[in-house]
């Protein structure tokens, strides 16, 4: 199990869903990555609402699929056994949770796996003790 793998699924349980969001994270270069995506998609405002410690703002499906593209939606769809306009439905609910999850202090994690690590354990820290 990848270390976004063990992440995704403290964020939002135990799934085969976390198992391919945390492969989405993976191929996008990480949360720093797929926040660049969005931020380049013009999307930059509502990512960032999911790093911040304010509410997640939403995001539709058409908006995920502008963003990360049909060939990306299209492998997700197939680890989740929809069709590809579902699979956008259910990333756009549950990757604003995700993000915010992965981000517990309003920020990216500056980069490299040392910086991931010690917000994945951080996060698992607040769900354990906190």
């Amino acid at each position: 199990m990848s270390l976004f793998d063990t992440l995704a699924s403290q964020v939002l349980g135990g799934s085969e869903q976390s198992s391919a969001l945390a492969g989405l994270l993976e191929s996008q270069g990480g949360v720093a990555g797929l926040i660049e995506k969005f931020q380049n998609g013009g999307l930059g405002e509502i990512a960032q609402s999911w790093i911040s410690t304010g509410s997640n703002l939403p995001i539709s499906a058409e908006q995920i699929e502008s963003v990360l593209g049909n060939e990306t939606i299209a492998n997700l769809a197939s680890q989740f056994g929809v069709d590809p306009q579902q699979a956008a439905s259910q990333l756009s609910a549950v990757l604003p949770q995700l993000i915010d999850g992965l981000t517990p202090n309003g920020e990216l994690p500056a980069g490299g796996s040392g910086d991931l690590l010690s917000a994945g354990l951080d996060l698992l820290k607040g769900k354990l003790f906190g």
